[in-house]
């Protein structure tokens, strides 16, 4: 199953909340979806850290980082943290570093770029937040799934 969107688009059509093509794909996996787990801030990734040291269990981490592209809220060892502690992936409505390491490891990943410079650490953001962007609302708990085509959101479990 290499195209796992279009193939929810056409079974579940209106159930879902299509994204805005906005993102690129890093990470080694393609295709991964789960929960959502939602973090808003903005060029601090401090409760990035924080989140990705607790349980995964197959969720995704969904994070609003404004659309700043200036500095990267998730970078090679925190995306190794995530995926030692059972994260499925992340969508950062943001930037990313490492790109050659994030493309070894085990986990999806969607952001709108890369960039090198790394986040102040100050503490800032909100865990659980309902989230907007890329014409999508995402709440905590929603389900996200992700591949190569794009980003599409369902209120329900649909695999």
């Amino acid at each position: 199953m290499l195209d796992l969107l279009p193939d929810l688009c056409d079974e579940h059509g209106d159930a879902l909340q299509v994204a805005e093509p906005l993102f690129q794909h890093f990470g080694a996996n393609a295709i991964f979806y789960g929960e959502a787990v939602t973090l808003s801030c903005f060029e601090d990734n401090s409760l990035v850290r924080d989140l990705v040291a607790r349980p995964g269990h197959g969720r995704v981490m969904v994070i609003d980082g404004g659309g700043s592209v200036r500095r990267a809220l998730l970078g090679d060892q925190l995306a190794i943290k995530a995926v030692d502690s059972g994260w499925a992936g992340f969508i950062i409505h943001g930037a990313v570093r490492d790109v050659g390491t994030l493309n070894t490891l085990a986990l999806g990943v969607k952001a709108l770029a890369a960039c090198p410079v790394k986040t102040e650490k100050r503490g800032m953001g909100t865990e659980g937040a309902v989230l907007h962007f890329a014409g999508v609302t995402i709440s905590p708990g929603d389900f996200v799934y992700a591949d190569l085509n794009g980003v599409v959101v369902s209120a329900s479990r649909l695999i």
